[in-house]
């Protein structure tokens, strides 16, 4: 099967990296708006052709799969046109802007009998491989929280703020591993640039069961972090993705709690065992991701990250926004 990608900036260089080196698939064209990137192109894989056109890769008969790596206010009319023209399609986080234009694309996809994915990375690492077996086997018990950090000094985005360009890694890890569907969040951010763009933001994310997930985003910190808690009454599962080998921990900790007879005191007993490191998948996220797309495509299964992830993605940054908008209001995620 052919591919073209459109976007070839940071990540489109990955994605066509990996890309061309499948073995099922071949890169056919490139698409960026600037010039200059033909040569880069060029020594990446010289068998790709360079355009700076979009439409040149959509509307060629030849090609069947179209990678979307733009900037996000660009998702929908592009993989809206690509299902148009009969092409499989893959969109990089997040989906697109609103809920509306997801579903959009999602039955347009379902009426062509074409496969729609988002390419959620994270879904595909070891990592996040191995919390999935921990939490599927009960091995860390019932699941009680999940709490992500995802900050840095980073680039200030000029069209989204910094959930929307942080946040879909980590939502999207919460709903591949957590089978309950949220209810409703609370979300509240502070522009420092007074362009009405969030630099900093948090959200909760509330279940029915009471199980709670917390979500801390930020442009603005002096230092990197990338971490995860997740409890289960049983074990504690700590996720750091900028530890370069053990990245993940697993705590043999937990509590037991009572009410006393006459119901006015909690009465908590704790326990601390052992902290396993379990051995991880080295594969490369990405490449684990290329092939599933393609191997979708081929075979017909569906996919880790399908389009009901990068749906449920957009409906929880949407109902985020409107929160933030709100001061933190609570509300439904329909």
């Amino acid at each position: 099967m052919n591919i073209g990608i459109i976007g070839f900036g940071y990540w489109g260089t990955n994605l066509v990296r990996n890309f061309a080196n499948l073995k099922n698939a071949n890169l056919t064209a490139v698409a960026d708006s600037r010039k200059e990137r033909e040569s880069a192109l060029t020594k990446l894989c010289p068998s790709a052709k360079f355009t700076l056109s979009p439409d040149e890769i959509i509307e060629n008969p030849e090609i069947d799969a179209v990678v979307i790596a733009t900037p996000v206010h660009t998702h929908f009319e592009l993989a809206l046109k690509a299902l148009q023209n009969d092409k499989h399609v893959l969109i990089e986080k997040p989906m697109v802007s609103r809920t509306e234009q997801a579903i959009e694309l999602i039955n347009l996809a379902e009426k062509k009998n074409k496969l729609l994915m988002v390419d959620h990375t994270f879904l595909y690492t070891g990592a996040v491989q191995k919390m999935k077996s921990l939490i599927d086997s009960g091995d860390i018990g019932a699941v009680k929280y999940f709490d992500s950090t995802r900050i840095n000094l980073g680039l200030f985005q000029p069209d989204v703020n910094v959930l929307w360009d942080l946040a879909p890694h980590d939502i999207s890890i919460l709903n591949y591993l957590v089978r309950e569907r949220p209810h409703s969040v609370n979300a509240n951010g502070v522009s420092h640039t007074n362009n009405g763009i969030e630099n900093i933001a948090y959200i909760n994310v509330n279940y029915d069961s009471g199980f709670i997930a917390h979500f801390s985003c930020s442009w603005s910190s002096p230092v990197k972090i990338r971490m995860m808690l997740i409890g289960g009454d049983k074990k504690m599962i700590v996720f750091n993705d900028i530890e370069p080998t053990e990245k993940i921990k697993v705590y043999d900790t937990g509590y037991e709690h009572k009410t006393d007879e006459d119901k006015k005191k909690v009465l908590v007993d704790y326990r601390t065992g052992d902290i396993f490191t379990p051995k991880l998948d080295p594969k490369e996220a990405l490449s684990g991701m290329a092939s599933d797309f393609v191997s979708a495509i081929l075979n017909g299964h569906k996919p880790v990250s399908d389009f009901n992830s990068g749906l449920e993605v957009i409906k929880i940054l949407e109902a985020s926004q409107v929160s933030i908008k709100d001061r933190g209001k609570e509300v439904l995620i329909k």
